[in-house]
């Protein structure tokens, strides 16, 4: 595959596993798996053929790591950012101190007010990198890395989860929690 082949195939993956099973005539199971099979038969029914060895390597070089593969390798599905109903079963766990949320500039009055909200997603994503942050907050414009106190968020209460390549999870996040640096 080339690599542009690589990133569509990707898009298309994640839209398909975290928005749109359906679009293809897809099933996600409650925690959002779908058998790799059934993923490679809806794909080629509606013009995507997709290998299992191409599906490895999608799986294998994406650099988000998206997607996880279940203990047996039959089942695959994406890590976070789902819009449909599902429950990732992510244990609850002690965050570091501070995490980071990438966002444009455009939104900063919004959050000042409102704090980080989940919008159409499951939860909030936050990265133990600034970096990572940035590359997020990037896509929609003008990128900001806010600083978030997780710790102290984690010691008033609020839940964190940490997804299967390491994004942590949480449904909201106050403005009193947000370092606007």
């Amino acid at each position: 595959m080339t690599e542009k082949e690589t990133t569509r195939t990707s898009k298309f993956l994640s839209l398909v596993l975290r928005h749109e099973p359906e679009r293809i005539g897809l099933t996600l199971d409650a925690a959002g798996w779908a058998e790799v099979d059934a993923l490679l038969q809806a794909m080629q029914r509606h013009g995507s053929s997709l290998t299992l060895d191409q599906l490895k390597y999608v799986f294998a070089t994406n650099q988000k790591k998206r997607f996880a593969f279940s203990e047996d390798g039959r089942r695959i599905r994406a890590s976070q950012g789902h819009s449909v109903d599902v429950e990732l079963q992510y244990a609850p766990e002690v965050p570091p101190e501070h995490l980071y949320h990438g966002t444009a500039t455009r939104f900063l009055d919004s959050i000042r007010e409102e704090g980080l909200k989940r919008m159409q997603r499951h939860d909030v994503h936050l990265f133990p990198e600034a970096k990572l942050g940035e590359q997020v907050g990037g896509r929609h414009g003008k990128a900001v890395v806010l600083v978030i106190r997780a710790g102290e968020m984690h010691r008033a209460g609020h839940v964190f989860r940490r997804s299967a390549n390491g994004v942590w999870l949480v449904k909201q996040v106050p403005p009193e929690f947000i370092d606007f640096t």
